[in-house]
C-alpha cells in the first residue's frame, strides 16, 4: 500500500482507494478503482511501466469471447473485493492501522513531496504519513502527493 490511497502489485499500481467521510455524522463512503482486465499494451504508453492489471495476461481468443471472459473476471473480482472489505466495516482503528502498517510500501523509503523530501517512517494513529527529514525532525503529512525517489 502506497500512502495515501494506492495499491501496488510487483511495484506497479493496481488499484486506488478514495474515502469520503464525515465521522461527526457517522458515515463514510469508500470508492475503489481496480485494474482488472487491461492488457499491458492497452495502457497509455506513459503508464505501461507504472500500472498493472489483475488479469492482464488473458488468453487469446475471439473478441466476443474476450469480452465475455472480462465480464466474468470483473464480476468475480467485484464479489471477492466486496466480501473482503465487509470484514473491515466494524473493525476497530487499532486493527486497521496494524494491518495497514504491515503492508506499508513507503516505510523506510526515500520520498519527496511538493515542499520537501525525507524518509517515510510509517503511518500515525490518524492515518498521516510520518516522514523523517534530513535534519532529524519529523513531519506528519495529512494529504498531498508523495512520490518514492525510486520504486
Amino acid at each position: 500500500m502506497k500512502w495515501p490511497n494506492d495499491i501496488h502489485l510487483e511495484g506497479r499500481k493496481l488499484a486506488g482507494i478514495l474515502i469520503e467521510a464525515r465521522p461527526q455524522d457517522g458515515w463514510a463512503v469508500l470508492g475503489v478503482g481496480l485494474n482488472l482486465t487491461i492488457a499491458e499494451n492497452e495502457f497509455p504508453q506513459d503508464l505501461r511501466t507504472r500500472a498493472i492489471s489483475l488479469c492482464a495476461n488473458r488468453p487469446p481468443g475471439p473478441h466476443d469471447r474476450q469480452d465475455e471472459m472480462r465480464a466474468g473476471w470483473a464480476s468475480e473480482a467485484s464479489a471477492s473485493l466486496s466480501s473482503a472489505l465487509t470484514r473491515w466495516i466494524d473493525a476497530d482503528s487499532d486493527q486497521i492501522l496494524t494491518e495497514w502498517r504491515t503492508r506499508d510500501a513507503l516505510r523506510g523509503r526515500d520520498v519527496t513531496w511538493e515542499q520537501g523530501s525525507g524518509v517515510a517512517e510509517g503511518i500515525d494513529e490518524r492515518g498521516y504519513l510520518i516522514v523523517r527529514l534530513a535534519d532529524g525532525d519529523s513531519i506528519a503529512l495529512g494529504a498531498g502527493d508523495v512520490h518514492l525517489t525510486a520504486f
